[in-house]
């Protein structure tokens, strides 16, 4: 039988030709253990073009200097906090940061409200405990302590999820390198290489904000929203042409203008004005991110291909759009029925989307 295609691939996979052609052209610097030199990681997130013509994608699109400074820090003492609103693409460039120094990215501990203290460091197998006592057999590590042994980078997902307490039990680690066993009278002691990427979102600020112990270990990078619409497009064209690869949606790709238009609603309703300046909106409680906008553009794909005539237009993105804006059904509706009339109406070439719209109210 042949294997199932998986849905996803980790990036260390996914972009493993990428990775191999940057090893073998890498004539800089490389810290202990790291699959690849710091400026050889930053080539493979923002792109670039090698000595033998090779090009090396862009991962991601905005500062190079923030993605400088995040790897720098990796290459210190101190672990890194990738910081802003929900999807500036946070977890992604963790993913491909993780995969570059360390060629592993599933180092991953996903942050809940649920996620207790032996989640972050470890565990036991009970029945072994309950047979032979506290020993390194009946020890599970966590990702954490499988990254210090090994000298990776271990990931924490939105580590503000995670309750204050629990938090806290990564001070040890980041400022001692090592992780106590006291049930063995033993200890980790973290192996060159070993670093922590965290994530955080500033919408869940108050809900379990860092310490100000721990927040001394990160060095914080702010993730900012996409500066310019232009910016903000080429994020959303490239992405969506990616996932639609992958997801092997039968539509073709999507007009330029189809893009620009969802993008340039999203960033209007996010700013609370028209793109002229000329007119004040109000703005839902959605956060409306460039990752919103590449799942309303893939849906529309989805229909167009599936349930029309292959090429997208405004009737395939309507509901993805009403369904990405209206979260609050009381006050996001009464936002977006009031864009539609003020805004959407009223320019003429998006006339065929604003009727889209009415029809599914």
């Amino acid at each position: 039988m042949t294997q199932p295609e998986t849905l996803r691939q980790h990036a260390e996979q996914e972009f493993a030709h990428e990775l191999d052609e940057l090893k073998k052209h890498d004539r800089h610097e490389r810290p202990a253990n790291w699959l690849l030199s710091p400026w050889a990681v930053v080539a493979y997130l923002m792109g670039d073009k090698l000595d033998n013509g090779f090009q090396v994608s862009a991962k991601y699109i905005g500062s190079r200097r923030l993605m400088e400074i995040a790897v720098a820090t990796l290459a210190t003492d101190r672990a890194l906090l990738l910081y802003g609103v929900p999807g500036t693409a946070k977890s992604w460039v963790s993913e491909h940061l993780a995969a570059a120094v360390s060629g592993n990215s599933t180092l991953l501990i996903q942050g809940t409200a649920g996620t207790s203290e032996e989640q972050l460091r470890y565990g036991w197998n009970y029945a072994q405990l309950l047979a032979n006592g506290p020993s390194d057999k009946a020890l599970v590590p966590s990702p954490l302590m499988n990254a210090m042994r090994a000298g990776k980078i271990a990931r924490v997902e939105e580590l503000t999820r995670i309750p204050a307490d629990v938090q806290d039990s990564l001070i040890t680690v980041l400022s001692e390198k090592t992780l106590p066993i006291p049930e063995l009278g033993s200890e980790v002691q973290a192996t060159r290489g070993f670093s922590v990427i965290a994530t955080a979102n500033n919408r869940d600020k108050g809900v379990n904000e860092l310490s100000a112990a721990l927040k001394r270990r990160f060095n914080t990078v702010v993730l900012p929203v996409p500066s310019s619409e232009d910016e903000e497009v080429a994020i959303v064209v490239k992405r969506v042409s990616e996932m639609g690869r992958s997801l092997q949606l039968p539509a073709e790709p999507p007009a330029l203008k189809e893009v620009r238009r969802i993008v340039q609603i999203f960033r209007e309703l996010r700013s609370g004005r028209t793109a002229d300046g000329k007119t004040q909106i109000k703005s839902p409680s959605s956060s409306l991110s460039s990752a919103e906008a590449i799942s309303v553009i893939n849906n529309g794909m989805a229909l167009a291909g599936h349930f029309g005539d292959g090429v997208l237009h405004p009737r395939d993105v309507a509901a993805g759009l009403i369904g990405a804006v209206i979260k609050d059904p009381v006050q996001d509706t009464v936002v977006w029925k009031e864009y539609l009339e003020i805004v959407v109406k009223e320019r003429e070439d998006w006339k065929p989307l604003y009727r889209a719209c009415m029809e599914l109210e």
